[in-house]
């Protein structure tokens, strides 16, 4: 009997429609770490060159500065809004939004200095450039915002490189975030192959014994079922269980099957209570015994021993499921939806650092090696 999968349908999160904005903490360290790092670096050119009035022009510089803070932070509010636009457009915005605020910031910073409370030594500054350069004040407000237009464009190009960082991380995340989502979902989907193939092959062997008149050990197994499907069922289907965990989930399952084979089954379960903590998919022998049982001990016409054996080897965790079935081994059969499903989920879990081998056995039955990493509890 042949296990039939669910159709299931997963629905994912939509991707955000809002885009990716650059960390609002990040934007206003910039701003701040921009404008002390010019206060902090003009001032300490001020004190090299001995200039007069330096504490006077320290106070004229620091009001400025301020000032400059303001404009960025209205560049930032701008810029924060066309952040779903292009990386050319958003650059190109940057450009042009410095215009106005560069000379804004010239105008402030030609008050401040030349305007309101002059030195002396501003005072013939600014005629000493009016006599040599026929400047008038317009004039000279035009030549200082053009220098100060590159400096606070420069800004503008940070935060458009500060956005665009955050618009790669995001995309990162958001690949991410699906990869692990696609992941899940063909864990789960195949996670749920096996409980289906294995309640119909048990529930055909529970009308067997029914019929039969055999009501113990129909009662028994009905038990033994009961357990099985609460344990399996009340589980996360793509979480992690312990060694030891599996292991009693699949003495449960033989102990159904040992109803149907009381006089052929045997079971052998070879696991160092080292290992007994390390970690392994949920289920992901059940349909390697399952098949030891329905291709092996089913059709042998003797007694039939299934065994799992569990052994560590350089960070590596090898677990085998055989049988000792007599006569010949149909592999097509043996190779059907149980081997494929584990094959899948391992590939699905451990992403190509787990292997499933399997053949038939030196003097009959078939074995199963599954080799995964190493991991445990804690």
């Amino acid at each position: 009997m042949t296990g039939i999968a669910p159709r299931t349908t997963t629905t994912f999160p939509t991707a955000p429609l809002a885009p990716p904005h650059v960390d609002r903490g990040v934007a206003l360290w910039s701003i701040f770490g921009f404008w002390a790092f010019y206060f902090i670096l003009n001032t300490a050119h001020m004190a090299i060159s001995r200039e007069h009035d330096q504490f006077s022009a320290m106070y004229r510089r620091g009001a400025v500065v301020l000032v400059g803070v303001v404009l960025t932070f209205v560049m930032y509010f701008i810029l924060r809004r066309l952040e779903g636009k292009s990386v050319r457009f958003l650059v190109t915005a940057a450009f042009l939004v410095s215009i106005p605020a560069s000379i804004a910031y010239a105008c402030v910073n030609y008050t401040a200095f030349y305007l309101v409370y002059p030195t002396d030594s501003l005072l013939q500054e600014m005629a000493q450039m009016q006599a040599k350069h026929q400047m008038n004040p317009l004039a000279i407000i035009i030549e200082s915002a053009t220098s100060w237009y590159f400096f606070i464009a420069s800004w503008g190009v940070l935060y458009v490189a500060l956005s665009y960082a955050a618009k790669v991380g995001h995309a990162e995340r958001s690949a991410a975030a699906y990869r692990s989502q696609a992941q899940t979902a063909q864990l789960r989907a195949l996670r749920y192959q096996i409980n289906p193939h294995f309640l119909f092959n048990t529930l055909n062997s529970l009308s067997t014994l029914v019929l039969r008149q055999r009501t113990q050990e129909a009662e028994h197994m009905i038990l033994n079922l009961a357990t099985f499907f609460r344990t399996s069922l009340t589980s996360d289907p793509c979480a992690d269980v312990l060694l030891s965990d599996e292991i009693r989930m699949q003495r449960l399952y033989l102990d159904i099957e040992q109803v149907r084979f009381p006089e052929r089954l045997s079971v052998v379960v070879d696991v160092p209570e080292q290992l007994e903590n390390a970690q392994v998919p949920g289920l992901i022998l059940q349909p390697l015994v399952e098949n030891a049982i329905k291709h092996g001990v089913a059709r042998g016409s003797g007694q039939g021993t299934v065994t799992i054996r569990a052994r560590a080897n350089n960070g590596s965790l090898h677990l085998t499921v055989e049988d000792d079935a007599d006569g010949a081994i149909d592999l097509t059969r043996r190779d059907g939806v149980g081997l494929s499903n584990v094959r899948a989920r391992l590939a699905a879990r451990f992403d190509g650092a787990a292997s499933c081998s399997y053949g038939p056995r030196d003097g009959g039955g078939f074995r199963v090696d599954l080799t995964m990493p190493l991991l445990r509890d804690g």
